[in-house]
């Protein structure tokens, strides 16, 4: 020692003493560096004797040392280096020994299946490569390291592992690594050649003759791989990267997917003991998916667990459960999963580390490029090249059918973390306001597509016209796929005082909530119109929203007393506002309503006084609304008992169908029409008179099948279906288990209806 100082004989007890007096943690140092932990650990623990010069430089820089101390921790450096061999003398081996196994490796087995079978079925002069690649955290050295030392035995010439440190600074060279496998074979260091082509060329000829598996761990890329595989022999080579390392051709791709939630319960078990998780059953099962099923996260919480025995599971998955605290608990000594994050985000371009943060502000599962390029602040190109960028890294994950990308769980909380890191609040805001503009501006052209009162020759108003959708099956495309983004934007220009915006885009998506009454979100959109009318001052607007938000309780969310409320509510605004269109619409929604709630003789009295309000108006809005109000009531008087009297309401609806209606599309028209034909199929249903009804209830099915309609074509497929079975037809069963399952999955309440006509048409069929 001098001055307190390790001599400089012993480089690993220098760096560590230095990191102490700069009072470093191991990772912010290595962070400062550019290395990996996993580097400097092998550093300060004397197992990396002699790092190169250009490490020990950042290194030094990192730790603010002077001229003179940085220079003797180069000189502590330089003394652990290889120093060559006089010509002649003997080769010692350089040891390359497999890692040590991990005894509690779970899962993987069809993978490790698919990779013996590669080794057993190999043509013995061409040699096997297999790339393992992906997101951080899959486990894919662990994968490789127990494949390793499964497949051993078939390797007798030497089985050999080298970390190529391709997350480092500066990785390793393909030069120094065919140094060491030409070590490991036994050559001294005067007999390896100079240039890069010559050491792969000698690697290559030697490993011709022996049956080798090398394990090439932690790839930067293809250029450092290529010369280190064998051209010719019997060897297997593994590779593991966090790049997909796509340009390595004719290779075998070993993908590893994250664990089913059983597999990371089983690994949870081999850790902590299957008892202490049996005592915890669904505490562990709760632990796996806050972990998302990456074996990382996984084996870090098990780590931390079986360092505090008697802590309970359930105290780290409360621990876990906020988002803003689980990368915090996901760490239990050098093993800390932000690390292994921030290992592959330091090594992004500034453009792909941008768009991976912002990315993380998109609503929903998963974002377009286009989500993308307006959160960074990129063209769609760019944004489309990063995101490619970030597939490859193992960063995003790619929809295998669609333009789209979606986060493993934890990786979005850490991109979230940049983003107030790097971006701070003033630029996160923004980023979201701009595309929030965005986003409503191409949702309100999208769904004006469907708008029976639009002038569809007008400008559309869409951010992006060259890009915009095209026609309804585009628009529809697009409003289907991006509604997460669009809803959120709505959120936020609701919240932020765009109350003007707010309105147009839900007054723009009236029409096409109708082709979509499965969605429950439009009680949510219709909520937030109806406040922006309020905030606005404007009766006749608020009036007709809270229709809309009464209609979406009503049919939507099936909640009648909420839609009561409403409706009640519109029907005052309509009044206040004298809009006799408006009070129709609201004496239609609140009968709508009690009818639901078994309130029948009331919601009768309204559905007369709508018709009868509207039929004094003569605009065209008001002969649609009459022909609604029309069903319901037909509807009404036929659960009374009163079918004669619904047939004649029915047709004197489908009467105005077929006279149309001034200023309004056919295919509109065709819906009413429609919807006539199947209420009087039920009409003639309910009169017995079945074969009169079924051509009926054909005719509107087909309709609704036609245009895309599921929430109606499925109810109409169970009148249907009830009317077959009545008259003992063959498809009567099909029928109704497709109109069973099909209105399960809407979550329709008539689900129930299609369960009990199937329970007796089975009872028919047995003569019970």
């Amino acid at each position: 020692m001098r001055g307190g100082t390790p001599s400089t004989e012993d480089f690993g007890q220098r760096l560590r003493f230095l990191r102490g007096r700069a009072a470093l943690s191991q990772e912010a140092l290595a962070h400062a560096a550019g290395v990996s932990v996993r580097a400097l650990a092998d550093m300060e623990r004397g197992r990396t004797r002699g790092p190169q010069r250009r490490t020990v430089r950042a290194l030094a820089d990192a730790l603010g040392l002077d001229a003179d101390e940085a220079a003797g921790l180069e000189e502590s450096a330089a003394l652990g280096r290889p120093r060559p061999r006089a010509a002649g003398g003997p080769a010692a081996p350089v040891a390359l020994p497999l890692p040590r196994d991990i005894q509690d490796f779970t899962a993987r087995d069809a993978a490790l299946a698919r990779l013996l079978d590669l080794v057993r079925d190999a043509d013995p002069g061409r040699p096997q490569v297999t790339v393992v690649a992906g997101q951080p955290g899959l486990g894919k050295t662990a994968f490789a390291v127990h494949a390793a030392h499964r497949l051993a035995p078939h390797f007798p010439d030497g089985r050999f592992a080298l970390d190529l440190h391709g997350m480092d600074a500066e990785p390793t060279s393909s030069r120094d690594a065919l140094a060491r496998l030409l070590g490991a074979l036994g050559l001294a260091e005067a007999a390896i050649p100079a240039g890069t082509d010559d050491r792969a060329g000698l690697w290559r000829s030697l490993a011709a003759e022996r049956r080798l598996l090398l394990l090439l761990d932690n790839a930067a890329d293809e250029a450092q791989i290529g010369p280190l595989l064998p051209g010719t022999g019997p060897s297997l080579t593994i590779v593991t990267s966090r790049q997909a390392l796509a340009g390595l051709t004719a290779v075998h791709r070993c993908d590893l997917a994250l664990l089913r939630r059983e597999e990371a319960v089983e690994l949870l078990a081999r850790i902590l003991g299957p008892e202490r998780v049996r005592a915890e059953a669904q505490a562990a099962r709760d632990l796996a998916d806050l972990c998302g099923h990456l074996p990382l996260a996984v084996r870090i919480a098990g780590q931390r667990l079986l360092s505090r025995p008697h802590e309970h599971l359930g105290k780290l998955v409360a621990r876990l459960a906020a988002e803003g605290r689980r990368l915090d608990g996901l760490q239990a000594g050098n093993l800390r999963i932000r690390a292994a994050f921030a290992l592959s985000y330091r090594q992004l371009r500034a453009e792909a580390q941008t768009l991976l943060r912002r990315a993380s502000l998109a609503a929903g599962a998963d974002f377009s490029p286009e989500t993308g390029a307006l959160l960074a602040g990129l063209t769609y190109d760019e944004a489309v090249a990063c995101a490619e960028e970030l597939t490859d890294a193992g960063l995003l994950q790619s929809d295998p059918a669609a333009e789209r990308y979606r986060f493993h769980d934890l990786l979005r909380l850490y991109a979230a973390e940049q983003v107030e890191a790097d971006d701070g609040p003033a630029v996160r805001d923004a980023a979201l306001d701009r595309t929030a503009g965005w986003m409503l501006r191409r949702a309100t052209a999208a769904a004006l597509h469907f708008d029976a009162d639009h002038d569809h020759t007008a400008p559309s108003g869409d951010p992006d016209p060259d890009g915009a959708p095209t026609g309804r099956e585009e628009a529809r495309a697009w409003l289907e796929a991006e509604r997460a983004q669009w809803l959120a934007a709505l959120r936020r220009a609701h919240d932020t005082g765009r109350h003007r915006q707010v309105l147009d885009t839900a007054e723009a998506m009236h029409w096409f909530s109708d082709l979509n009454q499965h969605w429950e979100q439009w009680v949510e959109v219709f909520q937030r119109s109806s406040d922006s009318a309020r905030a606005l001052g404007s009766r006749r607007e608020e009036a007709v929203h809270l229709n809309y938000l009464a209609w979406a309780y009503n049919l939507c969310a099936h909640d009648p007393r909420a839609a009561l409320v409403s409706a009640d509510s519109a029907l005052a605004a309509a009044r206040d506002s004298d809009d006799g269109l408006q009070q129709g619409w609201a004496l239609g929604y609140g009968a709508g309503a009690l009818h639901r709630l078994g309130r029948l003789e009331e919601a009768h009295t309204r559905l007369r006084e709508a018709a009868h309000c509207l039929a004094a108006q003569e605009t065209g809005q008001a002969r649609l609304a009459e022909l609604s109000i029309l069903n319901a009531l037909g509807a009404l008087l036929r659960q009374l008992g009163r079918a004669e009297d619904a047939l004649d309401i029915h047709r004197r609806g489908e009467r105005i169908c077929r006279a149309g209606v001034p200023r309004r599309a056919d295919e509109l028209i065709a819906f009413y029409h429609a919807v006539h034909r199947q209420q009087i199929g039920n009409d003639l249903a309910a009169l017995e008179r079945w074969h009169e009804a079924e051509p009926s209830l054909r005719q509107a099915l087909g309709f609704f099948d036609a245009a895309q309609m599921p929430a109606w074509a499925e109810q109409a497929r169970l009148d249907l279906g009830r009317v077959l079975g009545a008259i003992g037809h063959p498809e009567a069963r099909q029928t109704l288990l497709a109109a069973r399952d099909a209105l399960a999955e809407l979550r329709s309440p008539r689900q129930a209806e299609a369960a009990t006509a199937l329970a007796q048409l089975g009872e028919a069929g047995t003569g019970r």
